[in-house]
């Protein structure tokens, strides 16, 4: 498989009232067809918030929205761009990361939550300097984080409550 250049192609969700900004690394190929993240079946993290906020299935990309702005939760990726092979997080290369002023300067947000360790490590590399908020980094929800299973995910990101 290439090196492909991506460049983010999705806009943040978030309005004034986010108080948490949850971070992935990039959208997979999933994502990326479908514009909208954690795109991807066997990606857990939709199936996470559910459990957390105890809601009815998040079907569409519309509910998945208006899901995430009634909770106050900001949604973004911490890279705008690099070189990666498919979706595999360990072929990322030459990032780009995003500016996150414009949801941090345009919401509420006070918390920071990375899903998955390089979320986490973009996020200390780039912008945790910037930002002023230190990150919790929770485990990914990720098909390829097979060490979790969903129940285990979803006590672990119980912290964002």
């Amino acid at each position: 498989m290439e090196y492909q250049h991506i460049i983010h192609p999705i806009a943040p969700v978030f309005d004034k009232h986010s108080g948490i900004l949850i971070l992935g690394s990039l959208p997979s190929v999933k994502s990326r067809e479908q514009m909208f993240f954690y795109g991807h079946p066997q990606n857990r993290f939709w199936r996470v918030m559910e459990a957390l906020f105890q809601s009815e299935p998040l079907l569409t990309v519309e509910d998945k929205k208006q899901f995430l702005l009634a909770h106050h939760i900001a949604l973004w990726d911490v890279i705008y761009s690099c070189d990666i092979k498919g979706s595999a997080d360990s072929t990322i290369r030459n990032v780009e990361p995003t500016d996150l002023n414009r949801v941090i300067q345009n919401s509420n947000v006070r918390r920071v939550f990375c899903n998955g360790k390089t979320s986490g490590s973009y996020y200390a590399k780039f912008q945790k300097e910037r930002t002023g908020i230190e990150a919790v980094t929770l485990p990914s929800t990720s098909p390829a984080n097979a060490a979790w299973n969903l129940e285990r995910l979803v006590e672990a990101w119980r912290c964002i409550l």
